[in-house]
């Protein structure tokens, strides 16, 4: 089946522009307003783009769909077949971070960087919607890893204002050139997961493949930064990840995904589409960041 990224360029603008509509939609959806004089069409024009967002995870579903045909559902397998994908899902490896690693120039990694905290959806606001009418265990492992995105409690901490931090060090808003649409997608994907309850298990999958597969990626992306100068605080979100997230990861399978999953086998497939779809989304944008960046 043809992913976005191989698809004709009229029907990559068609995409992109739904992208850019999704992209408006999740900037202002979840913001905290004191008064909504026209909240009547506002609520009209929310309904058509939750139903475009409706079609655009139904089509991401059924990307993956060929790849869920054998999936085991007793949780000792399934497990089994979940970690796998840390080692070899999509987008796994990506020859993108060595070279971002060890030849990136410093305008080449702020664009990627650029596009990145375009696509970054904001993990601690996904654990918060995600977490509602779980049941107490997994609520409770969702609560530990929001508090460690909250800093403990601890302003300096926070995990969103150091990637700010890291945005204001290397300057990104003046980075040129516009967001590929392969990063809105994966920020729309994240909000649209949590966001809407029929989807509250394919969030629950996408965010634990967030956390099995980032520490390699954001341990390569650290040792760039280091080779290029930036200063020990503007790479503190990606050293504080390339090791934290190896516990989240470890907790959020054995806390989260195992017992849901030994409680109701029915629960495997959303949780593996969830998975995928977060892999899969990741996947396009690396073959169009390496793409733009030139990377052989």
């Amino acid at each position: 089946m043809k992913s976005y990224s191989i698809t004709p360029v009229s029907a990559r603008d068609e995409v992109a522009a739904m992208h850019d509509r999704l992209t408006a939609f999740n900037g202002t959806r979840m913001k905290p307003l004191i008064d909504a004089p026209r909240w009547e069409s506002d609520l009209l024009g929310e309904v058509d783009l939750r139903f475009e967002e409706g079609l655009f995870i139904e089509r991401e579903r059924q990307h993956v769909a060929p790849l869920l045909e054998d999936l085991p559902v007793d949780a000792t397998g399934f497990m089994a077949w979940f970690e796998q994908l840390g080692r070899e899902g999509p987008g796994q490896n990506d020859r993108l971070f060595p070279w971002l690693a060890q030849e990136a120039t410093l305008e080449q990694m702020r664009w990627f960087l650029a596009q990145e905290v375009a696509g970054e959806a904001g993990f601690d606001d996904l654990v918060a919607l995600t977490q509602v009418r779980f049941p107490a265990r997994a609520k409770l492992e969702m609560a530990r890893n929001f508090w460690d995105e909250m800093g403990r409690g601890h302003e300096a901490g926070m995990h969103g204002p150091m990637l700010e931090r890291t945005a204001a060090e290397l300057d990104l808003a003046q980075c040129a050139g516009p967001t590929v649409w392969e990063s809105h997608a994966l920020a729309n994907l994240m909000a649209a997961l949590a966001s809407n309850r029929r989807y509250a298990y394919q969030s629950v999958g996408a965010l634990g493949a967030v956390e099995m597969t980032a520490p390699g990626r954001v341990s390569l992306i650290n040792i760039g930064l280091r080779r290029l100068g930036v200063s020990a605080e503007g790479r503190q979100y990606f050293q504080l990840h390339a090791g934290l997230d190896i516990r989240h990861s470890r907790e959020w399978n054995v806390e989260i995904i195992a017992p849901l999953v030994a409680a109701d086998p029915a629960t495997a497939r959303p949780i593996a589409e969830g998975a995928l779809m977060r892999l899969r989304a990741g996947e396009r944008c690396f073959a169009s960041y390496r793409h733009v960046l030139g990377v052989a």
